[in-house]
């Protein structure tokens, strides 16, 4: 019997095996067991079941202000046109991208009532002509979107929607595995970076079980559908970690300097600024590349001044 140890494998299996891990049915991608989930029956009822899901998902995870009623999808396109200022146009950007959303799923709906009354509507439909039209522009538009916290645009959940209209949903699953196991990639480098950067040294060496704990809480997190029930185990594990890990605070030797004072806080601050990429990271369950990598380049240049 494996254990939850067991997730990250050495050893070489193909993409897509599946196996029992703590008695639970998980499938391996790209070095990780996560916990498998099968697709729903492809219909068009199922179809808008998953795309309204992924919409709400997707406006929770970016910016404030951006979802934009479909029935002002005019008013949005005319704002974004006129607007001349780089940096309100790309907030008219975000907007406009987000009325195009929910023109598209209003339309989706639409398309899915007609089926249930005995209509069928085709693929060369000006309806879903005009749904798929409203999903390309908005995936275009959404690279000017942000993720919630401001810190980077988060395209890979802008755009599942438009591959949830598109793709087989079988073929959509597989690819939400392949991103997650590329989410539990990216909490593994970030928490391997905190523990390299900060745990060698004695005054943060309590927090390398800590942060240990908190990366598999996340990958927990980052591999589990909220409509789970396990998630009312598994997310308050998360969240009560993340709180220990914020109240850490490491504690000067009597006679230490203001500069080991100072260093000591910028510590704390990175060790804080982890935790919440890892968050990001684990409720989004996509990578964050530009963010992961940014954080590691300052725990680096944290790590070339000594401490003392």
């Amino acid at each position: 019997m494996e254990t939850a140890a067991d997730k990250k494998s050495q050893q070489s299996h193909d993409n897509g095996d599946r196996r029992l891990i703590d008695s639970i049915e998980h499938v391996y991608y790209d070095g990780y067991w996560i916990r498998y989930y099968a697709p729903l029956e492809d219909s068009l009822a199922n179809r808008k079941r998953l795309i309204d899901s992924l919409t709400r998902r997707a406006f929770h995870h970016t910016e404030a202000g951006i979802n934009t009623p479909g029935r002002s999808l005019d008013l949005a396109r005319e704002a974004y046109e006129t607007e001349t200022d780089p940096r309100r146009k790309r907030v008219n950007a975000a907007m406009l991208a987000g009325a195009l959303f929910n023109r598209a799923t209003d339309l989706f709906t639409s398309i899915v009532d007609l089926g249930e009354l005995g209509v069928q509507v085709s693929h060369n439909n000006e309806l879903m002509r005009e749904c798929s039209d409203c999903f390309q522009e908005a995936l275009k538009l959404g690279q000017q979107v942000k993720h919630s916290s401001g810190c980077e645009g988060i395209d890979e959940v802008w755009g599942e929607p438009f591959k949830a209209f598109t793709m087989p949903i079988a073929d959509f699953y597989q690819s939400r595995f392949v991103k997650i196991a590329q989410s539990m990639r990216d909490i593994d480098r970030i928490a391997d970076c905190m523990i390299d950067v900060f745990c060698r040294h004695e005054l943060f060496a309590e927090l390398k079980s800590l942060i240990v704990d908190y990366a598999a809480a996340a990958r927990h997190t980052a591999e589990t559908m909220k409509k789970d029930p396990i998630i009312f185990r598994i997310w308050p594990d998360f969240v009560a970690l993340g709180e220990q890990l914020d109240a850490f605070a490491p504690k000067a030797p009597a006679d230490a300097s203001e500069i080991l004072g100072m260093r000591l806080a910028q510590g704390r601050d990175l060790i804080q600024e982890g935790r919440l990429l890892l968050s990001y990271i684990a409720s989004a369950r996509v990578p964050m590349p530009k963010s992961t990598g940014s954080y590691i380049e300052k725990c680096q240049a944290f790590n070339d001044q000594p401490l003392a």
